[in-house]
C-alpha cells in the first residue's frame, strides 16, 4: 500500500459531495437563530457572512472559469492553446476544497474570541489603507517564499506537482492544491484581515473587499486569457512590477523555476527569480490579440438539442459538461434565463465555435448553429437556419477549413438535401461539405450480426434507411421496408441487382414483424408499435430521438457512435449522450473524410458502394466501434 505525505490528503477527501455537510452546523446555527428570534445574535450573523461569502466566491470562481472557456470571445487570447481534457477535470473536480477549508477556520474563529465575535462596521477607510499595506509588507512576501519552499527539492513532489499537473491554467486551477498548500494559502489570506480587525480597524467591507480582491486576482493570473493591454507596461513602466498577467504566471506554471509572486512581480524582481521572458512574451500575445488563431482542418457544424441540453456545454458547466448528458434537478432554476438566450440566439446570434480538439497533429472544432432542436421543424424557420448553415460553409472556406460536416437536423433532407442545396449553390466551395451518413450506415450494418437473414426497417425510403436495405439486400437478407410510398420503394428496390431484388419487400404494417427479431429503427414509433416485435428482438436505431426502451424483453440499442483514437488530445467535454471521447457516427465519419484527405462533397443520397470503404478506412485510423447490441 502506497504511503502519502502528511497533510498532502484532504481529511474530507473520501466524502464525495457529501463534503459540503461540513458547513451544516454553520446553516443550523444560522436557522437556529431565525426560529428563536434572535437574528442580531453576533456568531449567528457572522455564520451567516461566512456560508453568504463562501457562496459568491464559488460563484466568481465559477464564472471566471465558465468565461474563460467561451472560446467564441477567448480564443485569439488565449496563451496556451492546447484543450483542456478529462484528465485535467478529474484532477480539478474538488477544486472548491478551499473554500470549505477556509469556512470552517473563519467559523472556528467566532468562539475564539472571550466576548463574542466583534461587532464590525459596514465602512471604515483607514481598515481599507491598513489591508493594502499588510497585504504588500506582509501577505506578498510570506507568499513568495512559501511558494519557493513549495517548489524544493523535498517538498514539490509530495506537495506543489499536483497543482503543476494541470496542463493548461484555469481559474479553478488555483484551488487544485494539498491540503498542505491550502493552509498556507489560507494563512496568507487570513493574517492580514486578522491583524486588521485587532488592530481595531476591521470592517465588513474590508473582509469581504479584500477576499474577493484576492480571489478575483488568482482567478484573473490563472484564466490562461491574456486581457492586459501591453501599452500599460509601455507608458507606465513600474506598473509591470505591482501587478502580474496571466502570461506571467502562465511561465511559473509551465518552467516552474521562476516567477513566484502571489501578485506582485516585485518581490521576484527584488529577489532576482524574474523570468526574462515576461515582458516580451505578454507584449507579443497582447499584440497578436486580434489576428485570426490557427485554421482548423476539421469543422463539426453542430446545433443545440433543446434547452436542458443547451447547458450541456464547457461554459456553463465544465464538470457537467465533462460526462454524458443526463437532466439534473440542478439545472432547473436556471431554465428561465435559458428561455431567455434562447430567444436572443433565434433573434440574432451568428455560429459560434463551442470547442477542439486535436487529432494526429490537425485541429478539429466544433462549431453551434443558434438553433434548438424543435425549430427545425417550423416551416418559416427552415430559411433562416439554412442561411447559418451557409454562412458558416462560406466562412470555414474562406478560413481554409478543408472538411465541415453537418450534423443531425442540419443535413436533413427536407431543409437542405443532406447538404446538397450548399453544393450546388456554391459550386466552387474548396471546403468539403459531409454529412458523415455513410460511416452512421457503416455502424449500424457492422452491427447486425451476419447470421441474421430477416430485417424489419422502418423509415426505409429516407437516406439512410435506403442504403442500409439496399446493402443488406445484397448481403442476401431479406428487408421488410416499412413504407406506404410504393413508388419510392419501387425506385428503390430497381436500384438493387437484379438477383437481389426479391430481398426487398414492402410492407405497411407492424404485424408483418411479429416474427422478426431484429428491428432497424429510422422512423420513431410508439409503445404500442414496439408491441408487435417477438420477445428477444433487439433495436438498432438511427432515428433522433431515440425511442423509448419500452420492452424489458427486448433490448435496445443505441445511436451510432464511434469511440476517437486514443491520440486524441485536448477532448474535455461528452458529446450530449455519447460517453468520453465517442462521437456520433456522422462525427466520426466527418473527421475520416479528413483524414483521408478525400476531395468529393459526402451529400445527398448515400453511395452504397462506399460504406465499406470509409468504413475500412474509420477502423485503419484507431476509430473503434461502440457496438450496443448483446453477444
Amino acid at each position: 500500500m502506497l504511503k502519502t505525505a502528511l497533510l498532502s490528503t484532504w481529511p474530507w477527501e473520501n466524502l464525495g459531495v457529501f463534503k459540503y455537510m461540513l458547513l451544516g452546523p454553520l446553516v443550523g446555527k444560522v436557522i437556529h437563530s431565525r426560529l428563536e428570534g434572535d437574528d442580531h445574535n453576533l456568531a449567528s450573523t457572522w455564520c451567516f457572512n461566512i456560508l453568504l461569502i463562501s457562496f459568491l466566491r464559488f460563484a466568481l470562481y465559477m464564472w471566471y472559469t465558465n468565461t474563460c472557456n467561451m472560446l467564441f470571445l477567448t480564443r485569439n487570447r488565449r496563451i496556451c492553446t492546447k484543450g483542456i481534457d478529462f484528465e485535467q477535470i478529474d484532477k480539478e473536480w474538488n477544486w472548491d476544497n478551499f473554500l470549505i477549508l477556509q469556512a470552517l477556520i473563519a467559523s472556528l474563529a467566532i468562539y475564539l474570541f472571550p466576548y463574542g465575535f466583534p461587532n464590525l462596521s459596514v465602512w471604515e477607510t483607514k481598515g481599507l489603507v491598513v489591508i493594502v499595506v499588510l497585504h504588500v509588507f506582509v501577505s506578498e512576501p510570506l507568499y513568495y517564499w512559501m511558494h519557493r519552499l513549495l517548489h524544493g527539492n523535498y517538498l514539490y513532489t509530495p506537495y506543489h506537482s499536483f497543482h503543476h499537473s494541470s496542463t493548461v491554467p484555469q481559474p479553478v486551477t488555483a484551488g487544485s492544491t494539498t491540503f498542505l498548500e491550502g493552509l498556507l494559502v489560507t494563512t496568507v489570506i487570513g493574517v492580514p484581515i486578522l491583524i486588521c480587525c485587532l488592530l481595531g480597524f476591521g470592517s465588513k467591507t474590508v473582509i469581504y473587499g479584500y477576499v474577493f480582491v484576492f480571489d478575483f486576482l488568482c482567478c484573473f493570473g490563472h484564466s490562461n486569457v491574456e486581457i492586459m493591454p501591453h501599452w500599460i507596461f509601455d507608458d507606465f513602466p513600474f506598473f509591470k512590477y505591482l501587478l502580474y498577467t496571466p502570461t506571467y504566471y502562465s511561465l511559473h506554471h509551465s518552467e516552474k523555476n521562476s516567477n513566484y509572486c502571489l501578485f506582485m512581480p516585485l518581490y521576484d524582481a527584488i529577489w532576482n527569480t524574474l523570468n526574462t521572458k515576461s515582458w516580451d512574451l505578454h507584449k507579443r500575445i497582447s499584440l497578436d490579440a486580434g489576428k485570426s488563431t490557427r485554421v482548423p482542418d476539421f469543422v463539426f457544424l453542430a446545433h443545440v438539442v433543446d434547452m436542458r441540453s443547451s447547458l450541456h456545454v464547457p461554459f456553463i458547466f465544465r464538470s457537467f459538461a465533462s460526462l454524458p448528458y443526463n437532466p439534473r434537478l440542478f439545472l432547473l432554476p436556471i431554465f428561465p434565463s435559458t428561455f431567455i438566450v434562447m430567444l436572443v440566439m433565434w433573434a440574432k446570434s451568428k455560429t459560434f465555435l463551442l470547442s477542439f480538439y486535436n487529432l494526429r497533429g490537425r485541429l478539429h472544432q466544433t462549431w453551434v448553429v443558434p438553433r434548438f432542436g424543435f425549430q427545425y421543424f417550423l416551416p418559416f424557420a427552415s430559411e433562416g437556419i439554412n442561411k447559418h448553415i451557409e454562412e458558416a460553409i462560406l466562412r470555414a472556406d474562406k478560413l481554409g477549413v478543408k472538411v465541415i460536416s453537418l450534423a443531425a437536423l442540419n443535413k436533413n433532407e427536407a431543409l437542405n438535401g443532406g447538404g446538397t442545396l450548399f453544393v450546388k449553390k456554391h459550386p466552387n466551395l474548396k471546403v468539403r461539405v459531409v454529412h458523415g451518413n455513410t460511416l452512421t450506415a457503416a455502424v449500424i450494418l457492422n452491427e447486425i450480426h451476419e447470421d441474421v437473414k430477416e430485417v424489419f426497417l422502418t423509415g426505409a425510403t429516407s437516406k439512410l434507411g435506403r442504403a442500409i436495405a439496399l446493402y443488406l439486400c445484397r448481403r442476401g437478407v431479406r428487408v421488410l421496408m416499412l413504407t406506404h410510398a410504393t413508388e419510392r420503394f419501387q425506385n428503390i428496390q430497381s436500384e438493387a441487382p437484379t438477383d437481389c431484388q426479391k430481398n426487398l419487400v414492402q410492407v405497411t404494417k407492424y404485424q408483418a414483424a411479429r416474427n422478426c427479431k431484429t428491428w432497424v429503427v429510422g422512423k420513431w414509433i410508439t409503445p404500442g408499435q414496439q408491441r408487435w416485435a417477438p420477445s428477444g428482438t433487439h433495436f438498432h436505431q438511427f432515428v433522433v430521438p431515440p425511442i423509448f426502451a419500452f420492452r424489458r424483453d427486448c433490448t435496445y440499442g443505441d445511436l451510432a457512435a464511434m469511440k476517437l483514437p486514443d491520440d486524441v488530445e485536448g477532448l474535455g467535454s461528452c458529446e450530449y449522450t455519447m460517453g468520453r471521447g465517442i462521437v456520433h457516427a456522422c462525427h466520426a465519419g466527418g473527421v475520416v473524410h479528413s483524414l483521408e484527405g478525400w476531395t468529393h462533397h459526402e451529400v445527398g443520397a448515400l453511395d452504397v458502394d462506399r460504406i465499406d470503404v470509409v468504413w475500412k478506412a474509420a477502423i485503419k485510423h484507431g476509430f473503434q466501434p461502440v457496438c450496443s447490441h448483446p453477444k
